[in-house]
């Protein structure tokens, strides 16, 4: 016997939170069927594959981190300071290639 549509019922068939999302992968990852959950839920089947791979994406994700600790910062340094040295040296060739031509750095006013 089905139960009578109320309110709430519609209300409910509308923006899914991210708990109503989990437990609907859940139960496909538990082994329920995808068009029937679809129906129950009043969404669309490519929706819920969709929160599913994505849950599992998270999964993977999740896997792959470490904690982080104190090289984290060091590493950030480090990587600033080098691209801060990469540009200097950029900058520093070009003036070089400059001199080579024989043109000024940039035009100099005389002093009074």
């Amino acid at each position: 016997m089905t139960k009578p549509s109320t309110k709430t019922d519609s209300q409910d068939r509308g923006r899914f939170s991210a708990r109503r999302k989990t437990e609907a992968v859940l139960r496909l990852l538990r082994g329920e069927d995808l068009d029937t959950l679809s129906r129950e839920l009043g969404a669309v089947a490519a929706t819920l594959s969709g929160w599913r791979d994505a849950f599992l994406d998270g999964g993977t994700a999740a896997m792959k981190s470490r904690p982080a600790d104190d090289r984290d910062e060091l590493v950030a340094r480090l990587q600033s300071k080098v691209g801060q040295l990469t540009m200097d040296n950029e900058l520093l060739g070009r003036k070089c290639q400059q001199m080579e031509s024989g043109r000024p750095f940039a035009s100099r006013r005389r002093s009074t």
